[in-house]
Order: structure tokens, then sequence, then C-alpha cells
């Protein structure tokens, strides 16, 4: 599949108080932007677990954008700073998974900034259309595979023994 015929699938999840209204307004107001985002509402941004993040891109998604209040007004005081840190866990996380920092963005838009969720998804849309596809699950595969040729290994060293182990490394370096 060329770049050009690859787009991809991004899940958003966004606070009901602040950026979801703010798509909804961007909506009404007929704002145009890339039709490749599914948003998923939550009451708040502090609500998003981490393993969300993981089973959108198990899942097949290519990006993943958490959207909720600005700092300092969130609807549930401190939810956005508990996002904030998750977030930051989170990237570390995907960093030692080998995916791409900019398949995951988090930005504050308030329930007023239609236009910013339009410029927001319009660049993730383009950033993640340039990395290409993640296809995570195809991933699997692959790491399975892995797995089972050092489970093999392993068992083969088990059942030669201790000496005879040592010279079955040694040939296979």
């Amino acid at each position: 599949m060329s770049d050009r015929e690859f787009e991809p699938r991004i899940v958003a999840f966004f606070c009901s108080w602040c950026t979801y209204t703010a798509a909804d307004l961007a909506g009404v107001s007929r704002m145009k932007y890339a039709s490749n985002i599914r948003i998923i509402r939550l009451m708040c941004s502090g609500r998003v677990d981490p393993q969300f993040i993981m089973d959108a891109f198990a899942r097949g998604a290519d990006g993943v954008l958490i959207g909720g209040c600005h700092p300092g007004d969130c609807h549930y005081i401190s939810g956005n700073y508990k996002c904030l840190r998750r977030f930051h866990l989170l990237k570390r996380m995907l960093s030692d998974l080998g995916i791409e920092e900019n398949r995951l963005r988090l930005e504050w838009i308030s329930a007023a900034e239609g236009d910013k969720v339009k410029r927001v998804v319009n660049e993730m849309v383009q950033q993640v259309r340039a990395l290409g596809p993640l296809d995570l699950p195809g991933r699997f595969g692959e790491w399975d595979k892995e797995v089972r040729e050092l489970d093999a290994r392993i068992q083969q060293e088990h059942d030669a023994g201790p000496c005879e182990a040592h010279a079955v490394k040694e040939s296979q370096a």
C-alpha cells in the first residue's frame, strides 16, 4: 500500500465538558476536518486509563488523541493533571515498545475552541499519515514468533544438560 492510499485511523478520547463540546461546536459551525478520527466521550480527561490507549493501538488505531480542559479549568478540579501524569508515563512506555511518540497526542481544548479541534485533528492526521501504518496487531505475530523461538532454544538447552548446553550456545554464536 502506498503512502497516498494509507488513511490513518485515529481514536480520540475527549472530555465531555470542554473538548467534546468544542468538537460539537466545530461540527455545528461546519468546520471541515479530517474524518479519520473516532471520538470517545469521557466525563473527564482524568478518566483516561492507560489501558484505553494501549487497547486502541492493539485494536488497530494508528494514533490516539487525548483532549481535555485547560489546566486550572477542569470541572473535576484536578482531572487534567492526572491525565498529564498518565500521558507522560504512556509516552515512555510506547517508546519502549518502539511506537513513535507522534502517535499519541494530548491537547488542552476549551469548549469555545472549535477551530482548535479542527487544526489539531488535521495536524495529527498529517503526522500519522507521514509515519505510515502502525499495524500493532501485525507486530503481535512477529513478537509471538520471537517468543516461540526463544522458548524452543531454552528448551533445547534445558534438554541438553549443563555441559551440552554450553556447546549448543557456542555453536549458535
